[in-house]
């Protein structure tokens, strides 16, 4: 029975704080199937009287939904594999190899995780309108080359913590540093590469304020469209329709991360050693 009772008031703590967790959400499913009646009404209508499933076919068609879903796809897909293989490769260097001043260099990198993103997007912006890339997606292209300081640090904590054994065999036997990052080091992180893509494409499919300045309204995110598009005759927005298409919008970023929760806590870094 004492045993018993500490963990019962753990799982009533998990149950408790998964509620305040899926609350919003929950909030969000039910905003959807209101009414603009029951939206406005006062005092608040907590559960819609009939429920408006409508609601999700007029998000849908009210605005081109597939569309701008493929830009985002596009758009993440791109960014999330280049940052995801740029910052594996940065942090495999910062793992691995000695260079001159390498403590300083990944402090300045560190540093740079202290910068908002406004500080640095709107010269950015002038650089690529210079360049002639707005409203393309190279911006994208030339921010997944560069990598993130984040997602370094995530692979240079992963590279550094696999045995030394692995690169002295592959010297040995003649292989170079570039040959040991491709075949031996980056097949065996694909725990850090599941985490690294999905963290990368949810950044990207969020995001709002850099498709907002770069993208042209034909070539714009989900996002986008989902916070500037669902309005009425007015021009006043329709939040059931805006909460409706959020839900829609939420669903790929889950499907991805159904699929790759295992690489966030499976994969022994010493498998490459068998």
């Amino acid at each position: 029975m004492t045993t018993r009772l500490p963990r019962l008031a753990l799982y009533a703590a998990l149950v408790i704080i998964t509620g305040l967790f899926l609350g919003p959400f929950g909030w969000l499913v039910i905003t959807a199937l209101k009414s603009t009646s029951e939206l406005a009404a006062s005092p608040v209508h907590w559960w819609p009287h009939d429920l408006k499933w409508g609601n999700f076919a007029d998000a849908f068609t009210n605005i081109d939904f597939l569309g701008y879903a493929r830009n985002s796809l596009i758009i993440a897909t791109i960014y999330a594999t280049l940052v995801t293989l740029s910052s594996a490769w940065v942090g495999f260097g910062f793992a691995r190899l000695s260079a001159p001043g390498k403590k300083q260099m990944f402090g300045v990198l560190l540093g740079t995780m202290m910068l908002p993103q406004m500080i640095t997007l709107f010269p950015t912006y002038l650089i690529f309108a210079k360049l002639g890339m707005v409203d393309t997606y190279w911006p994208w292209v030339l921010w997944g080359l560069s990598g993130a300081p984040f997602l370094i640090f995530l692979f240079r904590q992963f590279f550094a913590g696999m045995p030394r054994e692995l690169e002295e065999a592959a010297i040995v036997d003649g292989c170079g540093w570039s040959g040991i990052f491709w075949r031996i080091f980056l097949p065996q992180s694909w725990p850090a590469l599941a985490t690294s893509f999905v963290i990368a494409f949810t950044w990207s499919w969020g995001d709002y304020i850099a498709p907002m300045l770069l993208l042209s309204n034909d070539r714009s995110t989900l996002a986008v469209a989902i916070s500037t598009s669902y309005v009425n005759a007015q021009g006043l927005p329709v939040n059931n329709w805006i909460a409706a298409g959020t839900v829609m919008y939420v669903v790929p970023i889950l499907l991805i991360f159904l699929v790759a929760q295992r690489g966030f806590v499976t994969g022994m870094s010493t498998s490459g050693l068998k």
